[in-house]
């Protein structure tokens, strides 16, 4: 890969997380369900409370 593309998937990796935890955040703030795919690929609704234990290790 050339470096600049390198550059921008990184910007894009960033983004995703930081997406991604801002709705966990939220979603923990009203006591919401978010519905993940585990290891295993098995789809679940895991309150997002539990979810934002995982993430902040």
């Amino acid at each position: 890969m050339k470096p600049e593309n390198i550059e921008l998937s990184d910007k894009i990796m960033a983004g995703i997380h930081k997406a991604v935890h801002a709705l966990v955040v939220n979603s923990a703030k009203k006591n919401e369900h978010l519905v993940i795919a585990d290891n295993e690929g098995k789809v679940k609704s895991v309150p997002a409370k539990e979810l934002l234990k995982t993430l902040n290790k």
